[in-house]
């Protein structure tokens, strides 16, 4: 099993602006590649630490049991000020989301993340609740599949793939990462070899698993309202989807608005909340490409709160 190598590690350090002795937030701890690293530059200061993946949890209490002051919680992003209310911190000084996923869980056959590995078709990032791959499946009509691969896939054939993939599931033959990705490929058989559909397939339907963007959104919207002010909120992203709810969030959340009254009239206008600091995202660099190739897709993002 591969060691899991955190993205863009060094700018998501620099884009924070660690101030020793302040309070951070690691929002996706994983395999606690970036929770080290901000451990390690906080000195005196406090981290908390979560992830919605109960067994991510437990690699990263073992990596960051040898630091002080930290929190950890089996928690999703999409909670994160109950999260801090709960532990009776305010504000915090930075906070990190990493919306990317696991090596670890890509590897894992278990988990179903992969379309190269034999393992039941589960996805789920917390295996602890809600439906799998397999049930969600099972319960989608063909019209509502390929607007979810479109969507999150970009797939061009996502109705003939959607056709397939259903007419599996009313067979009760979809239990497996095998029989989708045969499903995949019994949709595509003109292509010669696998098709490369495979990954964004897999890609696709685990996002919908997971409600992904949904998550995303919630988190970055609560994670500006828990920051003090000139603290800051780094986002990687890998999915295009991904990126453009982050920029959506960050371009709203740095505008002026108004408040109105139910006739219409202005009750108060609303100052802009942040300050876009990377007006282009950063990228990582074709060194790091060549270490950990997983990394090639990466944008990350940075907002100050005012």
């Amino acid at each position: 099993m591969n060691a899991h190598i955190p993205v863009l590690a060094l700018e998501a350090i620099e884009g924070l602006r660690i101030r020793p002795g302040g309070a951070y937030v690691d929002a996706t701890v994983g395999g606690g590649g970036h929770a080290v690293l901000l451990a390690n530059a906080l000195e005196s200061g406090r981290l908390i630490a979560l992830d919605r993946d109960p067994s991510a949890v437990a690699v990263a209490r073992r990596r960051l049991a040898p630091f002080s002051d930290v929190s950890l919680f089996h928690r999703s992003y999409a909670e994160l000020a109950s999260v801090i209310a709960e532990i009776g911190i305010e504000k915090v000084n930075g906070v990190l989301i990493d919306a990317g996923f696991s090596t670890l869980q890509l590897d894992d056959p278990q988990r179903g993340f992969s379309f190269q590995m034999e393992g039941p078709l589960d996805m789920r990032l917390d295996q602890t609740t809600g439906p799998t791959a397999a049930e969600y499946l099972s319960r989608a009509t063909e019209a509502e599949l390929a607007g979810i691969l479109r969507q999150h896939g970009d797939i061009g054939p996502a109705r003939r793939i959607a056709r397939a993939i259903i007419a599996r599931c009313r067979r009760h033959a979809m239990k497996t990462t095998q029989d989708l990705a045969g499903a995949v490929q019994e949709a595509l058989d003109f292509v010669q070899g696998p098709p490369e559909e495979l990954r964004t397939v897999f890609q696709a339907i685990r996002m919908a698993v997971n409600d992904e963007l949904g998550h995303l959104e919630t988190g970055l919207r609560q994670a500006i309202d828990i920051l003090a002010p000139e603290g800051r909120l780094v986002v990687i992203s890998f999915h295009s989807g991904e990126d453009r709810v982050i920029k959506n969030v960050f371009r709203g959340a740095s505008r002026p608005f108004a408040q109105l009254r139910p006739d219409g009239r202005v009750a108060s206008r609303v100052p802009a909340r942040v300050r876009i600091v990377t007006p282009r995202p950063l990228t990582p660099t074709e060194a790091e490409i060549r270490v950990n190739p997983r990394s090639h897709s990466a944008k990350l993002r940075v907002a100050e709160r005012l």
